[in-house]
C-alpha cells in the first residue's frame, strides 16, 4: 500500500487528528497559557477547535505554526511536505502546482514554509575526538553562458557573480551549510570555531588550509595538482552532498535567488541528515520535517513573492 493512500493525505479530519499526534504527543496544550487542563473540544465549532477552562482561548492544533491562518487544507499540507520530504533533489513550485492543483504563487510559498519547518533550530557541536569532519565551499548561480546575452559578464569567472557556500560534514552523520559573505579565513575562522570541537579531525582541499590550523588534526589533498585522495585523506563525502545540492538546483530549481538561499540550503541539509542511509524512511523524515512547524509562522510579506 502507497504511503500516500493514508486517510491524513485525503481527508480533512484525519489530517488533523495526525498533526496533533505529532505537535502534541503528550496531549492537548494551550497556546497562550501552557495549560494542559480543561481542554475541550468546541461543540458546533470548525474541525479541531479546542477551548482552554482556565483562559478561555479557542484554538486548533496550527496555532503558533507555520500553518497559522493559512487557507489552504491540512491534508494538502501533509501531502506537499511528503512530496519535498521524499523528493531528493526537490521538487519545484511549477511542480507542486500542477500535482497539488493549487496556484503557482500558493505552492511557491507553501514551499517556502516547509522549508522554514526543515530548518534546523537545536545548536549542536559537530566532530569531536574520533571523528572526521570534511570542509570546503562551492558556488550557487547559473552559469554566464546560459544567461540571457544582455545580462552575461565576461568578467564572472568561476565563483564570481555566485553565492559562496561553506559546508561541514561529518563522515557518516550530518552536514551544516551557511549561505557565506565570502570564503576568506575571517568570515570562515569563527564558523569552525563556534561550529567544530577541537577535538575533531578536519579534512580539506589545500583551499582549506588557511583555517583548518586551529584544530588538533587537518590534513588536505591538494586538488590542483590531481590529488584526490590519500589513504583517509579525501574531501568525497562533501564533494557528493555538493552535487545532490548543485544538481537540485540547477536541474530542479534553476534559479534560486540569495534573499531565499538559506532557506534552500536548510531543505538539502535536512534530507541529506535525515537520509536512507541513516535508517530514516521517507514517512520517518516527513514526520520529522513537521514537528519543525512550532514556533516559526512566515507571512508571505516575509517571503518577498516573485523571487527564489
Amino acid at each position: 500500500m502507497s504511503v500516500l493512500s493514508q486517510p491524513h493525505f485525503h481527508n480533512e479530519e484525519a489530517a488533523i487528528a495526525r498533526l496533533e499526534a505529532i505537535v502534541w504527543p503528550e496531549g492537548p496544550y494551550c497556546p497562550k497559557c501552557g495549560g494542559f487542563d480543561r481542554i475541550t473540544p468546541v461543540k458546533g465549532g470548525r474541525l479541531g477547535l479546542r477551548r482552554c477552562g482556565p483562559c478561555k482561548r479557542e484554538f486548533t492544533v496550527t496555532v503558533g505554526t507555520i500553518f497559522e491562518r493559512s487557507h489552504v487544507k491540512l491534508h494538502i499540507w501533509f501531502q506537499a511536505a511528503h512530496l519535498m520530504a521524499s523528493s531528493k533533489k526537490g521538487i519545484s513550485a511549477h511542480q507542486l502546482h500542477r500535482t497539488l492543483k493549487v496556484t503557482y504563487k500558493t505552492a511557491w510559498f507553501m514551499e517556502h514554509r516547509l522549508r522554514e519547518a526543515m530548518r534546523d533550530g537545536h545548536f549542536k557541536v559537530m566532530g569531536g575526538e574520533g571523528k572526521t569532519v570534511e570542509i570546503d565551499e562551492t558556488y550557487v548561480g547559473g552559469k554566464e553562458a546560459n544567461k540571457h546575452k544582455g545580462k552575461r559578464n565576461k568578467k564572472n569567472i568561476g565563483g564570481m557573480g555566485k553565492e559562496p557556500v561553506f559546508a561541514l560534514v561529518e563522515r557518516g552523520g550530518k552536514v551544516r551549510s551557511p549561505h557565506v559573505a565570502n570564503v576568506s579565513a575571517k568570515t570562515l575562522g569563527p564558523i569552525l570555531r563556534e561550529q567544530l570541537d577541537e577535538a575533531t579531525s578536519v579534512m580539506s582541499d589545500d583551499g582549506g588550509a588557511r583555517v583548518g590550523r586551529m584544530f588538533a588534526t587537518h590534513q588536505t589533498v591538494n586538488h590542483s595538482i590531481g590529488e584526490y585522495v590519500r589513504g583517509e585523506v579525501h574531501t568525497n563525502t562533501i564533494e557528493g552532498y555538493f552535487s545532490i545540492l548543485k544538481r537540485g538546483i540547477t536541474g530542479t530549481y534553476h534559479h534560486v535567488s540569495p534573499q531565499h538561499l538559506k532557506r534552500y540550503l536548510a531543505e538539502f541539509d535536512f534530507r541529506y541528515n535525515e537520509r536512507m542511509a541513516l535508517g530514516v524512511t521517507d514517512e520517518a523524515r516527513t514526520v520529522k520535517a513537521l514537528r519543525g512547524i512550532i514556533g516559526k509562522r512566515l507571512t508571505y510579506r516575509d517571503s518577498s513573492p516573485g523571487t527564489g
